[in-house]
């Protein structure tokens, strides 16, 4: 039998047990109650013509018995799906008994009949009478049961505008739009509705077929082991896990210590603009989230969160970790967007860093010094940060890995004389491959190259002065951190053989660069900070992701960014989970230049 039909056969067994405890308490005559009991009997196996005609000899009566039999007349020809003659023997019991103490149920079924009919209006209007709460569940149900069929997207929206608390006409209508609209006032308003329901249920209930008996069958969508569908669909849901503390929020004041959090999502919200215009729909569903992992629990075990194709953060680690496994457990993509610790991806197939890890940028630090054909030697130096010493250790890590030796590995701090004296050579010269060798004056071991990480922008320049006060020419590599790149003379940057580690390099000469910063500041009213360029570009690279490959990333050939306009350098996810573009940049020519690729 039809499921839709399911709740008729409940509503029987109540009224059976309302003739024996209501009923037959108004001494009713023998004849008219066995007649009524036949009746019922009729409905339940089926004989509807024979039910109906016994029921209407009770109607005619109009004793007590009359709305029940009026109700039951409307079930029978329900079943007959005569939904009309149901609907207006319905109507004639409201009209004439409207007192009636069950009148809920018939208010349902009355909705029932009109939903059969396409009457949703005035069958919507009839649920919304409905006080008793034991039937909500069933009015849930009858509403997720026929909305959804709804295919006219003017209909849906009359709809919505006539019952806009109705969660169930809300999803439905964002369904409809993200599957079919590409008018940007309807996409807007899929938007506000999302904001204010949640996201529709990845799979779509299509109009089902019935077949005469009233069974129907519903098109099946596969779906992954975990209940989840990972076929490309129409829309994607983003959740932005971040620390806005709004709360804390005064939009005249720019400096605020989280301001890199609002430039972030600033950018992932042009790229969203982007992706629609690429015909990819994207839902953006910010989460204000500090480092509380409770709140952090509670918020992935919301019901709004389950639907959730793509998660971008947490930023501290507790929360983070919680929204992992929420992620692992659901196949739901995690994306870090300012980390750079491998532990966060490690034996972790659903994260990934939008930054290369400090490993990975090691790694291609190493790439570059084998090509220099320098000697075998290094010296490496860090400034006071952990992010300084953490990235040092690593490069420590992968040149003792390619056999390189290291013949110096300290912090650095104070003036550049005070650098310099902290220097510290060791070991024997050892000639270049071309057959030099570069040795510090107080007779220690050459160097083939130096080695300096630091995040403050003052110690790049003390880095180059002491490096000339102990006359070492090997060349320097060093993170782009370490200098003011907009302050320090541009003979800072070649004065030596000078190498900088540039993640976030981004070329301003290209068009995409000055198209992106100009619409940024119209919108913005300010310049777009590098946050705001790696926001936008991590949400353009994995929408876009996500359209070409669904929500299951198998191919990870594909995972590489195979465009121009991305406004750093790109992705690429061919070989780990960490981005293996790592920007290595030089000064020539009068500005600066990547050199490897």
């Amino acid at each position: 039998m039809n499921g839709r039909f399911l709740f008729l056969i409940k509503l029987l067994v109540v009224f059976s047990g309302v003739i024996c405890s209501q009923v037959a308490q108004a001494q009713l005559p023998a004849d008219a109650q066995k007649r009524y009991k036949a009746a019922l009997e009729l409905v339940r196996t089926g004989d509807y013509e024979r039910a109906k005609s016994d029921l209407n000899v009770l109607i005619q009566q109009r004793g007590p018995l009359a709305p029940y039999a009026t109700y039951h007349y409307a079930i029978a020809a329900f079943r007959q799906r005569k939904f009309l003659q149901s609907r207006d023997m319905l109507k004639q019991l409201m009209e004439q008994y409207p007192d009636w103490q069950k009148m809920d149920d018939a208010n349902y079924l009355f909705a029932a009949s009109g939903m059969e009919l396409g009457q949703y209006e005035e069958a919507l209007t009839a649920l919304q009478s409905i006080n008793d709460a034991e039937l909500r569940s069933d009015v849930t149900k009858l509403e997720q049961n026929f909305i959804p069929r709804i295919t006219d997207l003017t209909r849906l929206k009359a709809l919505n505008q006539s019952f806009p608390a109705d969660r169930i006409i809300g999803l439905a209508l964002i369904d409809l739009i993200q599957r079919t609209a590409t008018d940007k006032d309807d996409l807007e308003l899929s938007d506000r509705l999302t904001n204010r329901f949640g996201v529709p249920a990845v799979t779509t209930t299509q109009p089902t077929a019935t077949t005469s008996q009233g069974s129907s069958s519903r098109p099946v969508t596969p779906i992954s082991p975990n209940g989840r569908n990972t076929r490309p669909k129409g829309y994607y849901n983003v959740a932005v896990m971040f620390p806005f503390r709004v709360d804390e929020f005064n939009s005249d004041k720019r400096s605020r210590a989280n301001q890199y959090v609002y430039d972030l999502y600033n950018g992932i919200k042009l790229a969203k603009a982007k992706l629609q215009e690429e015909g990819i729909s994207i839902n953006l569903f910010a989460y204000d989230l500090d480092n509380d992992a409770n709140k952090a629990l509670e918020l992935v075990n919301s019901p709004a969160f389950a639907q959730t194709d793509l998660i971008i953060g947490p930023l501290y680690l507790e929360p983070n970790r919680i929204a992992l496994a929420y992620a692992n457990q659901h196949n739901i993509l995690l994306l870090n967007p300012i980390a750079t610790s491998s532990e966060l991806i490690t034996d972790q197939p659903m994260s990934f860093l939008a930054q290369p890890s400090m490993n990975q940028q090691a790694r291609k630090v190493a790439d570059l010094v084998r090509s220099l054909n320098t000697a075998r030697r290094a010296a490496i130096y860090f400034g006071a940060t952990r992010k300084d010493s953490l990235l040092a250790a690593a490069y420590q890590a992968e040149l003792k890995r390619q056999n390189y030796q290291v013949v110096d590995f300290r912090k650095l701090k104070g003036s550049a004389q005070q650098m310099s004296d902290a220097m510290q050579f060791s070991g024997n010269a050892t000639a270049t491959r071309s057959g030099t060798a570069i040795s510090s004056p107080s007779g220690g071991a050459s160097v083939g190259h130096v080695f300096f990480s630091s995040t403050n922008e003052d110690d790049g320049v003390r880095m180059l002065d002491a490096l000339s006060r102990r006359r070492v020419s090997a060349p320097l590599i060093s993170t782009a951190s370490a200098f003011d790149l907009y302050k320090v003379p541009v003979s800072t940057f070649t004065r030596r053989e000078l190498y900088l580690l540039y993640p976030d390099f981004m070329d301003k000469s290209r068009e995409s660069v000055t198209a992106f910063q100009e619409e940024y500041l119209a919108k913005r009213n300010t310049i777009p900070s590098v946050y705001a360029s790696e926001g936008y570009d991590m949400m353009l690279f994995f929408g876009r992701q996500l359209a070409k490959n669904g929500l299951q990333l198998r191919d990870r050939t594909a995972l590489i960014s195979d465009t121009d306009d991305y406004l750093l350098s790109g992705f690429d996810y061919t070989q780990s989970n960490d981005n293996q573009l790592v920007p290595i940049v030089k000064y020539e020519d009068g500005r600066f230049v990547k050199i490897n690729e």
